[in-house]
């Protein structure tokens, strides 16, 4: 089968170029100029519309009422459908701080659903916790919050290989030989929920630490010790040209001054956007559960982000793809070329997958959206099959 999407803008390379894409067999065969006299089994009109890689999101937790912890494939599936009608084509599951049992849980059903069609593809497994710092727990439950073991973390390790990427605070007992281990893997170490100082990131570094979890979230900032001033996590990120970075560009959990500043000192080429979406991902308000339906916290949906019961903390982002490219477009001014490239291009070269995803090429998997001037999805094709289509 064919398929032939014509006269799109396509969306890479930092430029906004007509063309049209030709797919074949669920792969990208060519990009031809607009107007090409080619044909195919199917046509698609895309004059108007803009054409990208799909999204691909890093840091993932649910939507669409589940949970990754939900420890069903129901859930699973439900989260991957709700973020696919986003724009969303691959993305990173992601864990909370829980116990060794829920954790495990995790890591079968990723096992047993990452093949899974129809939905966003399961691009790997994020572990958010457990070694974490109690004082910089943000969202995540204290009760589960503990230092590296390495009997836990390698049992995980080896029951599944899809884990990708392991949130880490670098300043506790044994998160260096962690983060040894987890790169001798193939194994993202990143920062996060941490109050390590410059000279703790410097060291992690060493030992694989490459990326930081939603920037400014959970994470410490400039402190001073006997009157000296040391830098934080949040310094590190602007210093340190071989750390990469996330934030969650919701517009409620970083304002559009500090999205800016990320976007301008940073840059697109080591800034990801991730939605660290919760289960009430495309729910407007009420009540919801923040991790496992049954030993999650209870959380309140308003303002477009859900909170904790006191109201003094956000505990997750309840947004989706489409909405961080076109936040970083309004409230950062970023140009649409940057934007996208933030949540197809970077993601994949942060997670070391920039040969097989996150650009439209010749010989690629043809995941791919169609997108129109207020960044609504308008089409999403996935492995060359059209999965969500108002056209």
């Amino acid at each position: 089968m064919k398929m032939l999407i014509r006269s799109a803008g396509m969306v890479q390379d930092g430029q906004i170029a007509k063309c049209d894409l030709l797919i074949r067999n669920g792969q990208i065969e060519d990009i031809l100029p607009a107007g090409s006299d080619k044909a195919a089994d199917e046509e698609i009109d895309a004059e108007g519309l803009y054409l990208s890689h799909g999204l691909i999101d890093i840091h993932v937790h649910g939507g669409g009422g589940h949970d990754f912890m939900d420890g069903t494939e129901e859930a699973w599936d439900g989260v991957r459908m709700l973020h696919m009608r986003h724009g969303t084509t691959g993305m990173i599951a992601t864990t909370m701080a829980a116990t060794m049992e829920e954790m495990e849980g995790a890591a079968r059903m990723f096992n047993r659903c990452r093949d899974r069609t129809g939905g966003a593809r399961l691009l790997g497994l994020h572990m958010e916790g457990p070694y974490l710092s109690s004082a910089q727990s943000g969202a995540q439950d204290p009760a589960y919050i503990r230092k590296p073991a390495a009997e836990e973390y390698r049992r995980l390790i080896e029951m599944c290989p899809g884990i990708a990427r392991w949130t880490v605070a670098p300043e506790l007992e044994n998160a260096d030989e962690m983060g040894d281990y987890l790169k001798s893997h193939g194994i993202l170490p990143s920062i996060g929920h941490s109050n390590a100082v410059y000279a703790d990131v410097v060291n992690a570094m060493a030992h694989g630490y490459r990326h930081i979890t939603h920037l400014y979230s959970a994470m410490s900032t400039v402190t001073r010790e006997g009157g000296f001033r040391r830098g934080g996590i949040i310094e590190s990120a602007y210093v340190l040209p071989e750390l990469t970075s996330e934030i969650i560009a919701d517009g409620c959990h970083l304002p559009p001054e500090l999205l800016q500043l990320a976007y301008r000192g940073i840059g697109p080429d080591r800034l990801a956007l991730v939605t660290d979406a919760m289960r009430a991902a495309g729910q407007t308000g009420g009540e919801s559960i923040l991790g496992s339906l049954s030993k999650g916290q209870k959380v309140i949906i308003e303002d477009g982000v859900a909170k904790m019961p006191d109201r003094k903390a956000f505990a997750g982002s309840i947004c989706t793809a489409d909405r961080l490219v076109k936040n970083m477009v309004r409230l950062a001014g970023a140009s649409l070329p940057d934007a996208v490239k933030m949540m197809t291009e970077t993601p994949a070269e942060i997670m070391g997958m920039s040969e097989r995803t996150g650009r439209i090429e010749s010989g690629r998997s043809a995941d791919v959206i169609l997108f129109d001037e207020e960044i609504h999805i308008r089409l999403v094709v996935i492995n060359g099959i059209i999965q969500y289509s108002e056209m």
